[in-house]
């Protein structure tokens, strides 16, 4: 009898980790959720909507490489910033251990800002370290929301930071115009990074997407559909929490989320007059819990007061962040 068949080999792929770094309400997560092709991270006009680094898996052929197989792992991140706090401390350390350990940097900047649209905002406090991070690292600049520039006001800043890549002499570098929330340049975006990873077998089984788990992704939305609902009044802590997480026979999911937040004026603030505010967000929470894991949700929200959680560790660790260290699960 003959020895059964061996697998065939993982065919190579260009393949490798590329960090999604910028500062705040730059594009990051809409960017990383328009190359996905799914709701991935929560996004929301308001600053430092991202907390945690989220990795998202893409994978495509592109006939002029050789291998055409891709798999890029983006690395979502926080904005950097510099602020008080463990919440702000973790949020910056995601930040920073991403860029520091991934094959390409992808530095997201907003061509609309004139202050952080050019190399010059890296001499900032807030922006330095991130710099020192990506030293020695292939860097792709996307410069974000270009359909909102005249053509004229751009091409001195993509000039600029050609000459800064050249002052620098950073080991790789490329400068890809985009507009993430259309889709405009992020095949040519894809593209690049593409030729810049190494090329080697795929790190991940074919169907994986992401290292999250499903209750991770469902808090997301739910906190998304927060910052929708509140928007200025949502209080910077707040936080969500999946208590339950349940597929019932007929396929149906069931979530219980609880609401976190820092003290009982916040809690009024989310509930809303007779309730009518977490009722609205448990509507669209719903809706959007539905799309992304394709059937039914019954969703049950609750809000509860956790005093100073955003300040320690050991009140992160109650709302669940249970990474502290810069880590990625």
């Amino acid at each position: 009898m003959s020895a059964p068949a061996e697998p065939p080999l993982p065919q190579p792929v260009h393949g490798g980790t590329c960090a999604i770094v910028g500062l705040p309400n730059v594009g990051k997560s809409t960017l990383l959720n328009r190359v996905l092709g799914r709701h991935l991270a929560a996004v929301s006009p308001r600053p430092q909507t991202t907390r945690n680094r989220i990795l998202g898996i893409h994978r495509t052929q592109l006939e002029p490489l050789d291998p055409p197989g891709v798999e890029l792992c983006f690395v979502d991140t926080p904005g950097i910033q510099i602020g008080k706090g463990a919440l702000r401390r973790f949020m910056r350390d995601q930040a920073l251990n991403a860029a520091g350990e991934c094959d390409v940097a992808l530095y997201v900047a907003d061509a609309t800002d004139p202050r952080g649209r050019t190399p010059d905002r890296f001499a900032q406090p807030d922006a330095a370290d991130l710099l020192a991070a990506i030293a020695g690292i292939p860097l792709v600049v996307a410069l974000n929301k270009v359909d909102r520039v005249n053509k004229t006001d751009l091409l001195p800043v993509l000039e600029t930071w050609m000459r800064w890549s050249e002052a620098t002499e950073r080991p790789a570098m490329n400068v890809v115009p985009i507009a993430a929330l259309e889709g405009d340049g992020v095949d040519r975006l894809v593209a690049t990074i593409a030729e810049m990873l190494p090329v080697g077998p795929p790190r991940f089984p074919a169907d994986m997407v992401t290292d999250r788990a499903e209750e991770f992704l469902a808090a997301e939305l739910v906190r998304e559909q927060l910052y929708h609902q509140l928007g200025k009044e949502l209080p910077y802590a707040a936080a969500v929490v999946i208590e339950t997480f349940e597929e019932r026979d007929n396929g149906d999911l069931a979530i219980g989320a609880c609401i976190i937040v820092e003290r009982e004026s916040q809690k009024a603030i989310v509930i809303g007059k007779g309730g009518a505010r977490v009722k609205q967000l448990g509507i669209a929470a719903r809706q959007s819990l539905a799309e992304l894991f394709r059937c039914p949700v019954h969703l049950n929200l609750f809000v509860k007061v956790v005093p100073d959680w955003s300040n320690a560790e050991a009140g992160l660790r109650k709302v669940g962040f249970s990474d502290l260290t810069g880590g990625g699960k």
